[in-house]
């Protein structure tokens, strides 16, 4: 095929039209998906989650835990890990946010993959997190947070997916 030419889906036997596959490709899924959430501050909004910059981050609003921040990858995926980080910056201290991963085939019944844990980030250690997914195929994964040390907010500059 001719750069810039794409395939139409295909019809079935049946005449109905099939999706192309899904296809994850390779490294952070999650960058340039839509992502949303429970609620933010200010301009820190959830698409600064996945917009491929430590420096720009997502914060919910102030002492109202639980908060959550989601991104929709488009279709049902096995998935591997999520790498979560904040911003780099030694002015960013070490703290300890409680989450959970969720995730969802639909976008509204959400189980729960990786139970509530602390998980510390350390700008010694580049403020990064990462965590190991059961291998469940799911179209939305979703940080629930329940606390933070470093802040009264869910905070989070990136929201990194791999794809086992």
């Amino acid at each position: 095929m001719g750069t810039g030419q794409t395939t139409s889906p295909s019809p079935s036997p049946s005449g109905s039209t099939t999706p192309p596959a899904c296809n994850p490709g390779t490294g952070n899924i999650a960058q340039g998906k839509p992502a949303t959430a429970s609620g933010s501050t200010q301009t820190y909004g959830a698409g600064n989650v996945v917009d491929g910059d430590a420096n720009s981050y997502w914060e919910s609003a102030n002492n109202a835990f639980p908060q959550w921040v989601q991104v929709d990858l488009g279709c049902s995926l096995s998935l591997a890990r999520v790498t979560l980080k904040l911003p780099p910056s030694a002015s960013w201290g070490a703290r300890t946010e409680t989450l959970s991963v969720q995730g969802s085939t639909d976008g509204s019944a959400f189980s729960t993959l990786v139970g509530s844990a602390g998980y510390t980030f350390d700008p010694a250690t580049g403020n990064t997190v990462t965590i190991t997914l059961p291998s469940t195929a799911v179209r939305y994964l979703r940080l629930n947070v329940t606390g933070n040390t470093g802040w009264p907010a869910g905070q989070l500059s990136e929201f990194q997916v791999f794809a086992s």
